[in-house]
């Protein structure tokens, strides 16, 4: 199983934080496309670590990038079966962070962008503990039909998306929003006008006080 590494920002007012937000990377990006998401969130989680992770592979598109699992493909029990490799591997790395950091997992949050918000996603609702919350920008839901089986846990989530996305539409999003809903978990959507596959101010500025909420409660 691959190890995951990548950039780290530490508490700002402690070195034994209560929190930690780990952020996950789009296809074929690296952790240094998110960390600097951190310098945002600080402010008002100054006693959280940050964390962004290069995904486990490297991307077929773009060697100098990183991919979670490889669509190109086509074959769904090809995609499948990266699918579950990943998540295997991240959900090894918040095992290994959160012991590390001796918290628990209603101390960390997940913020993913496209298929770092599909891992997410896939990791957070399968977990056996809640984590505090999930935000994915820009993603969908994988496999959506085999959440009726597989759901372990309900954290809260927001999905953010832009309306100009040529990548992964936003209507991804709110079939995502329609089918957790369903599934009994507290789910919000908003939608970032003329965005295209990337995030927005009002988005990030959402995620924020999501988070920084969801800590505080």
């Amino acid at each position: 199983m691959s190890i995951l590494n990548g950039p780290v920002i530490e508490a700002a007012n402690s070195q034994n934080p209560k929190k930690i937000v780990i952020f996950c990377h789009g296809y074929g990006a690296d952790g240094n496309d998110l960390i600097s998401l951190a310098n945002y969130f600080q402010p008002t989680l100054p006693d959280a670590v940050f964390l962004s992770p290069n995904a486990p592979e490297k991307c077929g598109m773009n060697p100098m990038g990183y991919q979670w699992f490889d669509f190109q493909s086509g074959d769904p029990a090809t995609i499948w079966k990266g699918v579950l490799t990943a998540a295997d591997t991240l959900s090894k790395f918040i095992d290994e962070q959160l012991e590390h950091y001796n918290l628990t997992d209603q101390d960390l949050a997940l913020v993913g962008f496209s298929q770092g918000t599909m891992m997410s996603l896939h990791v957070g609702l399968r977990r056996p503990k809640p984590i505090r919350a999930i935000v994915g920008f820009s993603g969908r839901l994988i496999a959506p039909e085999l959440l009726d089986k597989e759901l372990k846990s309900k954290p809260p989530i927001y999905l953010i998306h832009g309306d100009a996305d040529p990548m992964v539409p936003y209507q991804d999003t709110i079939e995502a929003e329609k089918k957790l809903n369903g599934l009994g978990l507290d789910v919000k959507a908003h939608i970032s006008p003329n965005t295209p596959h990337s995030i927005a101010q009002d988005g990030l500025s959402i995620a924020i006080d999501f988070i920084t909420e969801k800590f505080s409660n």
